[in-house]
């Protein structure tokens, strides 16, 4: 069986942690999008690892972890990962890199910001990560990727190429430009730490779907960061929805049987962007306290609100979700009383989907649905219909109005914390 992951609102719904705990059923993660300016919080036994670049399958030593050709990647980054993770313990781990994926380089980090300088009040909040830039550099053909440096002949031809434009690019940002022979030696250094992980790794999942492996893909972000399909231009510079699997991990769409959704039981974003639903209060502190609401990378606070239901079902719609993960559910104990967003009201006019402008977008009034809250602490709950009542109704509605059956309902950080409400396996 092959799953997809997709995060159905601007990422952070809490992947990372059901991707650790369905990947136990797994012999393949696969990252297929993004790079380490996003990342997921694993908590194993107590420890807490905060992954970037690393699929959320690599606490597991039995599975195989899989970066594919759609993820952009920060060598430097990618190592230091690694390194941290062997000082808490876990030196055991199957990592390949796909040879097509793209390299973050340095340059990158130094124009994504000078480009959030350059557009001052009209920036977009990236993480400075070098994560637009490369991608960039993929799309006008002068990107340098990982099977690149395998072959150093060649890739003295290609950063010969890329520095040409690149240090234009640099002067003209007021940026230190880079020498040659700096980059190059330190990517032959790169090469031969990273050589035995460089693979075709579209080959290899091809083949564990021909031996009827279980796969799962996941993706960074939520879908309202899409590229293509997200509140543009506050986006991400990939695709994180199910579609778009097949091209960034090389497998056919016939191939991919589920698609789980992620739904935070609130709404949170990182950086600009119109919100809807944002709260400025006390509900809002509370929320980001006890959820810990803060970037797993930037460390940056995040935006709180009441959960969006239009942004889900335009996810739903978009990724052909067939199952619904809700995380973070025992992070609302203690509010009174919760709302829900059913539509927006735009200009007069009661609409149930996101408008393609930021300027519609942010004339969107929410309308919502009152619920009961809870006092009661479901951290220790293993069954569905031993929730309190307030909580059911809460989620019963959620899947109503969705269409969409609720598999896991997350009630905590550890893996154990997991109610099954439908199993999917």
């Amino acid at each position: 069986m092959v799953f997809v992951i997709q995060g159905t609102q601007r990422g952070d719904e809490g992947k990372g942690k059901i991707t650790d705990y369905i990947a136990q059923k797994m012999d393949i993660v696969c990252r297929f999008q993004g790079g380490n300016n996003a990342g997921h919080s694993i908590v194993v036994n107590g420890n807490r690892f905060a992954l970037s670049s690393l699929p959320s399958g690599i606490i597991s030593s039995n599975i195989t972890n899989i970066i594919a050709n759609g993820c952009v990647v920060n060598p430097d980054a990618l190592i230091k990962e690694i390194s941290t993770l062997k000082e808490k313990g876990i030196n055991k781990f199957n990592l390949l890199i796909s040879n097509k994926a793209h390299i973050i380089m340095p340059y990158h980090i130094d124009l994504d910001g000078a480009y959030e300088v350059l557009l001052g009040n009209e920036s977009i909040g990236t993480t400075k990560k070098g994560i637009g830039p490369c991608y960039m550099d993929k799309a006008s053909r002068i990107g340098i990727r990982f099977c690149d440096l395998l072959e150093p002949e060649y890739l003295k031809k290609r950063l010969t190429t890329a520095l040409i434009i690149k240090n234009k690019e640099l002067e003209m940002c007021n940026k230190p430009t880079y020498k040659f022979e700096d980059l190059y030696s330190h990517l032959l250094e790169l090469a031969k730490i990273l050589k035995p992980h460089i693979v075709d790794t579209s080959i290899v999942l091809n083949e564990a779907i021909n031996d009827k492996k279980q796969i799962l893909f996941e993706g960074a972000q939520g879908t309202m960061l899409c590229l293509e399909n997200g509140t543009y231009p506050f986006v991400t510079s990939s695709s994180p929805i199910a579609s778009s699997v097949p091209l960034n991990a090389g497998i056919s769409p016939k191939n991919i049987d589920k698609v789980i959704g992620i739904v935070k039981a609130y709404t949170t974003r990182v950086g600009e962007g119109p919100f809807v639903t944002e709260l400025h209060d006390k509900v809002a502190d509370n929320i980001r306290e006890l959820g810990h609401e803060y970037g797993v990378v930037t460390h940056r606070p995040r935006r709180v609100g009441y959960l969006d239901l239009v942004v889900v079902k335009q996810a739903c719609r978009l990724g052909g979700i067939d199952y619904l993960a809700m995380m973070l559910v025992d992070v609302l104990t203690g509010i009174k009383s919760l709302k829900i967003c059913v539509s927006y009201e735009l200009d007069g006019k009661i609409i149930d989907y996101v408008p393609s402008t930021i300027s519609e977008v942010t004339r969107c009034k929410p309308i919502y649905k009152d619920f009961c809250g809870r006092d009661e602490d479901i951290s220790n709950i293993n069954n569905f219909y031993n929730l309190p009542k307030e909580c059911q109704n809460y989620l019963n509605f959620i899947e109503e109005y969705l269409k969409t059956p609720i598999a896991f309902v997350s009630v905590g950080p550890e893996r154990e914390k997991t109610i099954i409400k439908k199993d999917i396996f």
